[in-house]
């Protein structure tokens, strides 16, 4: 495993859409920030398909990149609205999803492979062999726990 990021990341969180201008002008590089239903944010607006396709094409004109949150437990009953909103994600162009467990990750590489997976702090992962498993599992960034 080699670190291939050559500076920090400003990374912001955008809760609506008023926040997302605020970073983009505050100099973030990236903005990470929930779809309606799975974002473990539940005090922030967060966004709808139309409403996440206008965030990222506005982010990536100011060359910010955009990290989307599939951050909470899922049902067997909201399985196909988790399908929509990977794909949402991916049809906004968003730069990575950030995840919470190992079944939306697998779920997201089946249906979006080209999506790049994050694992998101809530995963508990805080040790090298951890963040080496997740790798090799295909993840491109492991957030590690608190």
């Amino acid at each position: 495993m080699q670190n291939t990021q050559k500076r920090i990341e400003i990374l912001a969180p955008a809760g609506g859409y008023e926040s997302l201008v605020a970073a983009v002008r505050s100099g973030a590089d990236a903005v990470y920030l929930g779809e309606k239903s799975f974002s473990a944010r539940t005090s922030a607006k967060n966004f709808d398909n139309d409403e996440l396709k206008k965030a990222v094409a506005y982010c990536h004109i100011h060359g910010v990149k955009v990290y989307v949150t599939i951050n909470t437990l899922i049902f067997d009953d909201e399985f196909e609205q988790l399908k929509s909103a990977i794909i949402s994600a991916a049809n906004a162009d968003a730069d990575a999803l950030i995840v919470q467990n190992q079944g939306v990750a697998r779920l997201a590489k089946k249906i979006a492979p080209k999506l790049p997976l994050h694992a998101s702090t809530q995963m508990s992962v805080h040790t090298a062999s951890g963040v080496r498993a997740l790798y090799e599992m295909g993840f491109k960034r492991v957030v590690l726990s608190r």
